[in-house]
């Protein structure tokens, strides 16, 4: 029996790290069928505040989704 592959992955960069754009683009892509995986932020030494983000996301297809 075959593995089935891995879902496809979509990640997306933020470069304006504020609640407002996280959430677009969280609705954004659920909206469009993908699945919220986790969100990476990259910040600066000595910097609290993250500089970007990386939202990411997967698709499941096939007979489980679609």
């Amino acid at each position: 029996m075959a593995k089935p592959a891995p879902p496809p992955y979509k990640v997306v960069e933020i470069p304006k790290v504020f609640d407002e754009e996280i959430e677009a683009e969280l609705n954004r892509w659920t909206a469009e069928g993908y699945r919220f995986e986790s969100i990476h932020f990259v910040t600066q030494p000595g910097n609290r505040r993250p500089t970007m983000a990386f939202l990411f996301f997967t698709r499941v297809t096939g007979d489980e989704g679609e």
